[in-house]
């Protein structure tokens, strides 16, 4: 691992080559970038905020907030929130964040400026400046007084703290050193073969860890190039294609979805693309999608298998000529990657059982919660809840989220074996299996589902289309025809709960 924190990795690509591009803007360079973040660490020691000490930014995806990032954990630790938050959301997790100071653009009134008011959390404001290159931007706020820890970061210092998604718990923080993020970035810089002149095209959301460190953090790992958009839009994703020339993105499920479907109106910009290869993470990636992908781009799609707690990558498909194997995630990419029983038994070969990591880029233990810890590690191996198992090239197969199994009368189905079955059929755009509440049973199963467009389906045509390939227990009893299935902030469709938003909780 070439760098344990974010200002050596800072000092050692310091130079004029690009890091940071948008849409309409100047680059920045390395150099550009270091001095941003060398007087963000003066402005924030100046605020009285220092190392450890935690900022919270609600900003809008783009250069500025790639930037922000970096820069604010070079002095403190940097907790990205998501501005469609509401006010009682943003108190929520600032409180819990215990944050000491508030970035958001200059002159703003919103939720965020009205939840860190109501619990007297200093307001920083961002300064921008359109003519100045991607990424720049001055700070001003309130001088306080000395920082407890004043001076650039450390490996062992926090560089970022995430609120995981709290789908069925009350969120826990997950706090990724410095030596966390950097080995993950690493890790990444490694597997998709990173060099300088490789230009990603990020369009996941900075508040999440898949673009943090997954688009952002591993290309300047690198010494690469990030283009900064305003976030994923799919009407427009070909125009950036055209006009910036990256040679990778990397997006979940659902946005490579959308720009499948805008593909045959744009192939010549697909044509005179210099894209070397696309990426996956963060939600499992359908077959049928990856062949698409593989397809329209004419370039190799890896599949990465990432969470918060790792930091994001811990498996990966590799590139060609290694071999990859559509249907797994691939081989460990970071951490040392095994499979453990209820009992915290390793397993052997071809078992199936719960996912555990340990290495570099796992977190040290979630914040404040001995209960959630107590639970999550086991004899140094970190549950992922992730339920799979590893095949004899250790390759990895996750066969589901162990909270989204579903359990229909004590018959334990995988959704997503489900999900691959629909989407065969060829009217079928997208599709998510779920759990729904049945009086009996327990549960039923339920899928929601996109069609092509001009497809004409009815929901027993796609239930006897399953019934062929499925076992009868796992056909879904109701399919529920939509226009857009409901989502995360991150674009990644969340099973658990989707029942009760569809109205058949």
């Amino acid at each position: 691992m070439p760098f344990d924190s974010i200002p050596a990795l800072l000092d050692a690509n310091a130079s004029d080559h690009t890091a940071l591009d948008a849409p309409g803007r100047r680059p920045m360079s390395y150099l550009e970038l270091r001095n941003q973040a060398l007087n963000t660490l003066r402005a924030l020691n100046r605020f009285g905020v220092g190392r450890n000490d935690r900022v919270g930014m609600v900003l809008p995806n783009g250069p500025e907030a790639a930037s922000a990032f970096v820069s604010v954990a070079c002095a403190a630790t940097c907790a990205p929130l998501n501005a469609a938050y509401r006010q009682e959301e943003l108190e929520f997790y600032l409180e819990d964040l215990n944050a000491k100071a508030l970035i958001v653009p200059v002159g703003e009134d919103s939720a965020a400026t009205a939840a860190a008011q109501k619990l007297g959390i200093p307001l920083v404001e961002m300064v921008t400046e359109p003519d100045k290159p991607a990424g720049w931007f001055a700070l001003q706020g309130d001088p306080g007084g000395e920082p407890a820890r004043a001076g650039l970061a450390h490996s062992d210092d926090v560089a970022l703290v995430l609120h995981t998604s709290g789908t069925t718990a009350r969120p826990k923080i997950v706090p990724l050193t410095h030596g966390n993020v950097c080995a993950s970035a690493a890790n990444i810089a490694h597997t998709l073969r990173l060099t300088p002149q490789d230009r990603c095209l990020n369009v996941m959301p900075l508040f999440h860890i898949h673009g943090l460190i997954g688009a952002v953090l591993s290309s300047l790992s690198a010494g690469a190039q990030v283009i900064c958009t305003p976030g994923f839009h799919a009407m427009r994703f070909f125009g950036w294609m055209e006009e910036l020339q990256p040679s990778w993105y990397s997006a979940v499920p659902t946005m490579h979805q959308a720009i499948l479907s805008r593909a045959p109106r744009n192939e010549d910009i697909i044509a005179d693309s210099r894209l070397r290869l696309v990426r996956s993470s963060s939600a499992a990636l359908p077959p049928q999608v990856l062949a698409e992908l593989e397809r329209t781009f004419r370039c190799p799609v890896v599949e990465s298998y990432g969470m918060t707690e790792a930091a994001h990558q811990m498996a990966a498909n590799p590139l060609p000529p290694q071999p990859r194997k559509p249907g797994t995630v691939g081989p460990a990419a970071g951490p040392e990657i095994a499979v453990m029983d209820d009992a915290g038994n390793l397993l052997p070969q071809g078992a199936t059982g719960e996912v555990v990591i340990r290495g570099r880029n796992v977190t040290p233990g979630y914040d404040k919660n001995p209960e959630a810890n107590a639970k999550s590690f086991t004899d140094g191996w970190f549950r992922t809840g992730d339920q799979g198992f590893l095949d004899e090239d250790g390759y990895l197969t996750i066969s589901g989220r162990l909270k989204e199994i579903i359990n229909r009368g004590g018959e334990k189905v995988s959704p997503r074996e489900i999900d691959e079955v629909l989407l065969d059929h060829p009217g079928v755009a997208q599709a998510v299996t779920f759990g729904m509440p049945h009086d009996k049973l327990g549960e039923e199963i339920a899928a929601a589902v996109i069609l092509r467009e001009g497809t004409e389906l009815t929901e027993r045509e796609l239930r006897d289309f399953a019934a062929a390939k499925l076992a009868d227990f796992k056909v879904p009893r109701k399919i529920l025809f939509l226009t857009e299935i409901p989502k995360g902030p991150t674009g990644k469709v969340q099973r658990i709960g989707l029942a009760a938003k569809l109205g058949l909780g």
